[in-house]
């Protein structure tokens, strides 16, 4: 395995913990509304942002596996 690759995966499972991260700071958003809701186009953008990420580096990584 390549060391492209081995840095793919690291990035990739570093992605998944702040998607992971992301998601869970929105569900908490969400379970204190009305509270912090100036926050919800924050969080949300987080959450969307971190999650392309995460799906971009998840197709990197079966790219990189195909070649």
């Amino acid at each position: 395995m390549s060391t492209e690759a081995d840095e793919l995966k690291a990035r990739l499972k570093k992605a998944n913990a702040q998607a992971t991260q992301a998601k869970m700071d929105l569900h908490d958003l969400s379970e204190d509304l009305p509270t912090g809701w100036e926050n919800i186009l924050a969080v949300a953008q987080r959450c969307h942002d971190t999650h392309a990420t995460l799906m971009d580096l998840r197709k990197a990584v079966a790219a990189a596996a195909d070649s």
